[in-house]
């Protein structure tokens, strides 16, 4: 939980979450881009392969998922914020059944086609329907 806590501290000291009157959907952005962070760590370096970096990316991933559940689609954006979620939800699902694993296999190469072809369009998606629902 102190590694969640650290990246989260750092993503928000660093200022990549954006502007700090972003609301809702910019708390989500700083959460999606943590999940993220991790699992490139997880990528990118072979000795954050362990168990306790594994429960980080766990943590990060779920701390979006939660974040989304309890929020709502603003009044005349239910498309977007729909499509928001059945992004997120494929995002996590691909994470969770083939990426992950393809990392722990040490398939360093599927891995990056993954996480740099389907998986960084849905990031993408996600990063700029949170910024449009903020607005």
């Amino acid at each position: 939980m102190k590694k969640f806590l650290a990246i989260i501290a750092t993503i928000a000291f660093t200022g990549i979450s954006g502007p700090a009157d972003a609301g809702e959907f910019g708390e989500l952005r700083v959460l999606l881009t943590a999940a993220r962070e991790s699992l490139v760590s997880m990528l990118v370096n072979k000795d954050k392969r362990g168990p306790d970096h594994q429960k980080v990316v766990k943590d990060t991933a779920d701390a979006v998922s939660a974040k989304l559940a309890k929020m709502k689609a603003p009044a005349g954006k239910e498309a977007q914020f729909k499509e928001l979620v059945d992004n997120w939800n494929a995002f996590k699902n691909t994470r969770e059944k083939e990426l992950v694993p393809a990392i722990l296999k040490g398939n360093d190469e599927e891995a990056k086609k993954i996480a740099g072809g389907i998986q960084k369009e849905r990031y993408t998606k996600c990063q700029t329907i949170t910024s449009e629902l903020d607005n």
